[in-house]
């Protein structure tokens, strides 16, 4: 590998905005609006190596071979962790061992050779809760879209960060996005509602992206992707994806562009081929019908580990073939549709108003989290009390078993509590984990496949997989 780059000067915000002006190039906010009134879904892989020369090679051939709308940077996981030292040391011995592209270490200069070298724009993927130096480095690269907050970067990856500190550390992220706005760039801040990916109930991540949105709106920033992850029941996830720009109107002001961003299945993929590309066909045929601006694509390896660039590449090709206008024929269930939406809306603004009738909103956020009036499940950190469980009912659709200490009426949790089956829920005696982990394979098991490393029969004990920005 050729030596690391000469650290140099960080141009200005200015020098930064002028670059990306005048390269021409589309920015993040142009394509995703271009899809938008296409009613094609812009697509993205997932993708980031820590060499540069291979994370050089890899767009170019994902460029080639499976024609994104935008290509992904994914940073390793110490500079997530501002480890930069650490990244240093990784890339002056062997690169291979980095879980993803360390920017802030390679250098503003390196990001921009690989900006020029894709006509595509090009978002940083990360995962962590203080990314200032990462932003910085990504802006000087000319760089577009930049994902997460400092709810949704923080719980699912960190297990002792306090909120106040992330939530702080994004709010100049955001502000220098609205600088970056009065300059003439507008940055596409996406916000990963995807959280723990696994059984993550619709109004939970709209309610976190709610919130990030409205401090990042407050902070200047002029365009949001708001980000759901695919649940797998149809009409569920097509009324969460429909519920975003109804949730963006009730509580953001105007001039605020906002796109709804759908995750491809982030939990455990089936490992036949065949069933992996059938769920990723699905997938893609939900953003599509649910009216997503973007989809971040998965691969037929997804169950094996990391994808190569091949497998990368198939899954844009094709996840590309659901926008064709051969499959406008394609509904879905309105008024199923319909129904789910009316209580995705009821239990988001359930959860979110009392934090936003609050004078300071990060305050209140921090506060709602230590009582539980807001929570996630499966959470990674101490400062959220994932008492929320939530289970698939018969139908696959993800409902709350239990929903903690979130402020849901009455009319709410009954609700979802009839859905589930009730106190029959559990008339097998299986136990709630057993359940819990029939629920996670829920797609392996619908194809027939044991779940790797479960035996077989009909309690498989798969753990769901840590999700990646």
């Amino acid at each position: 590998m050729s030596g690391l780059p000469v650290a140099a000067a960080t141009p200005t915000l200015e020098e930064s905005a002028a670059y990306i002006t005048r390269s021409g190039k589309p920015t993040a906010a142009e394509v995703l609006a271009r899809a938008r009134t296409s009613g094609r879904p812009a697509l993205q892989p997932r993708c980031g190596v820590g060499g540069h020369r291979e994370m050089a090679a890899l767009l170019l051939e994902l460029e080639r071979e499976g024609a994104p709308d935008l290509l992904t940077l994914t940073i390793d996981s110490h500079t997530r962790l501002r480890r930069f030292e650490s990244a240093e040391r990784a890339l002056r011995t062997d690169h291979r061992t980095l879980n993803g592209y360390p920017l802030v270490t390679h250098g503003w200069q390196r990001g921009r050779e690989l900006n020029e070298l894709v006509a595509v724009p090009l978002e940083i993927r990360h995962g962590s809760p203080d990314p200032r130096e990462l932003f910085a480095t990504a802006v000087a690269s000319g760089v577009t879209s930049f994902e997460g907050g400092g709810i949704s970067y923080n719980l699912p990856y960190s297990k002792d960060v306090p909120l106040a500190d992330s939530l702080a550390a994004w709010a100049e992220v955001d502000r220098t996005c609205g600088e970056l706005a009065r300059l003439g760039v507008v940055m596409d801040r996406e916000l990963f509602g995807t959280l723990t990916a696994v059984l993550v109930p619709p109004s939970i991540s709209l309610a976190v992206s709610v919130l990030e949105a409205v401090a990042a709106a407050a902070a200047g920033v002029r365009c949001v992707s708001v980000s759901y992850p695919q649940g797998g029941h149809l009409a569920q996830d097509v009324a969460a994806l429909r519920s975003i720009p109804l949730l963006a109107a009730r509580y953001l002001p105007p001039g605020v562009e906002v796109h709804a961003v759908l995750h491809e299945f982030m939990g455990v993929f089936p490992r036949d081929r065949g069933h992996a590309e059938e769920l990723i066909f699905y997938g893609a045929l939900t953003a599509r019908l649910g009216g997503a601006s973007k989809l971040i694509t998965k691969t037929y390896q997804e169950a094996f580990g990391i994808p190569d660039a091949a497998a990368n590449a198939a899954g844009l090709r094709l996840a590309s073939v659901a926008g064709s206008p051969l499959l406008d024929f394609v509904t879905v269930d309105e008024a199923a549709v319909g129904e789910e939406q009316e209580w995705i809306l009821r239990e988001t603004a359930e959860i979110v108003e009392p934090v936003l009738s609050a004078p300071r909103l990060d305050s209140a956020v921090v506060t709602a989290f230590a009582a539980g009036r807001l929570d996630i499940p499966f959470s990674a950190s101490r400062h959220a009390r994932s008492e929320v469980i939530p289970r698939r009912d018969p139908s696959g659709a993800v409902r709350y078993h239990s929903p903690g200490r979130l402020p849901l009426s009455r009319a709410s949790a009954e609700r979802n509590r009839r859905l589930l089956g009730g106190p029959a829920d559990d008339a097998s005696g299986a136990s709630l984990f057993a359940a819990l982990r029939r629920d996670i394979d829920h797609f392996p098991l619908l194809f027939g496949e044991t779940p790797e490393g479960a035996p077989a029969g009909p309690s498989p004990a798969t753990p769901g997989k840590e999700p990646a920005p």
